[in-house]
């Protein structure tokens, strides 16, 4: 009998290192590296929406459900398929995200949000949540392209987001790690591996 596959998320806010760490872990462990939004081709399109600074009045509900259309999209074309053929899956970004973004960033109900991701991926959850944790002044420091619509949003919300991880980090121990984000590429690297062999022992 096949193995299912363990789906290992890395979470933060802009700028936490996110996609370099998860690119690295990947590449470490052998697993289908992927992200959210934007995954899959109808992803794509949604990805282009939301993020699309023109889209300034977009209502906060109509974002969390783009983005639960996306998530369900990456459940059923990428995640399933892996997980399902024992591949280990490592993503730049999930549920989590909703939560911090829509959820504490944007004012949403933070239990509807979980019931809607849930149902967007038909029960797949992550396994190993890693958040990078990043002080939200750091990360402005890191940005050096134009911002998109998200990362364009007045510091208070970015405050709110960091919060927001912290809080789910401490509400499932069991599954959620924070790491110091902060430091060379090379010296987050060391630290979320030596996260993932301590979940994997």
């Amino acid at each position: 009998m096949t193995r299912r596959g363990r789906l290992i998320v890395l979470e933060g806010g802009e700028a936490s290192g996110k996609s370099t760490q998860a690119r690295l872990l990947a590449g470490a462990l052998g697993a289908v590296l992927t992200h959210e939004p934007g995954a899959t081709p109808a992803g794509r399109r949604i990805r282009e929406i939301v993020l699309d600074a023109a889209l300034a009045g977009l209502d906060p509900r109509a974002e969390a459900l783009l983005l639960a259309a996306d998530r369900a999209q990456h459940a059923a074309e990428v995640l399933r398929r892996a997980l399902d053929g024992g591949r280990d899956v490592v993503s730049d970004r999930f549920t989590g995200s909703s939560l911090a973004y829509q959820g504490f960033g944007r004012g949403l109900d933070v239990g509807e949000l979980r019931r809607l991701s849930a149902w967007a991926t038909d029960g797949i959850d992550a396994d190993l949540v890693i958040l990078l944790d990043v002080p939200p002044d750091v990360a402005r420091l890191r940005q050096t392209a134009a911002p998109d619509r998200l990362e364009a949003e007045e510091a208070g919300f970015h405050d709110r987001v960091a919060a927001g991880f912290r809080d789910l980090a401490a509400a499932e121990p069991e599954r959620w790690v924070a790491v110091d984000g902060t430091g060379s590429v090379e010296e987050v690297a060391a630290r979320v591996r030596k996260v993932w062999e301590a979940f994997s022992s």
